[in-house]
């Protein structure tokens, strides 16, 4: 089949019609940002090296905005539960857009309704990851106390730059 020349220039003219990058659907969606695998690996990665600092045996998740796990690490020696606690943390911290500490310290001022939250877990340990003021990532930890969850957060966290 063989192209005439008016039909390639109707072709030329509605390609050039055609705003680059506008769709219908563009205004429909909006972009997010999220942590890359590797970004996600040196953060848990920095967040375990600050555990073995300091001595402790933990598990360390690092989830995207939604919650979603995009890296884990559970060290030799840290709790089975500290697995689930880990990921919860992230979860929460990742959904709420803060550190689980603050969620915590609002069920403690008795703000019990956030209890309910499903899936969501009000335990100090977890860090929202934010790059140009939007949250693309959480690093939730579990297997010491939760002050001591959060310092490991914060480190893996603070690889993000």
């Amino acid at each position: 089949m063989t192209i005439t020349t008016p039909a390639r220039a109707l072709i030329a003219a509605l390609f050039l019609a055609i705003p680059a990058g506008a769709t219908p659907l563009m205004s429909q969606t909006r972009t997010t940002h999220v942590l890359t695998l590797e970004a996600a690996r040196k953060a848990a990665a920095a967040g375990e090296a600050e555990a073995r600092r300091q001595g402790w045996e933990m598990s360390i998740a690092v989830v995207d905005p939604s919650g979603t796990l995009l890296h884990f690490i559970r060290m030799d020696g840290a709790p089975a539960s500290s697995v689930d606690l880990s990921l919860g943390k992230a979860r929460t911290s990742a959904r709420f857009r803060r550190p689980s500490k603050a969620l915590a310290d609002g069920v403690a001022e008795g703000r019990v309704g956030l209890v309910g939250a499903e899936g969501m877990l009000m335990m100090e340990g977890a860090v929202p990851v934010v790059v140009n003021g939007e949250v693309v990532a959480a690093i939730g930890v579990s297997g010491a106390t939760g002050a001591q969850d959060a310092q490991v957060a914060a480190a893996g966290a603070a690889t993000v730059q």
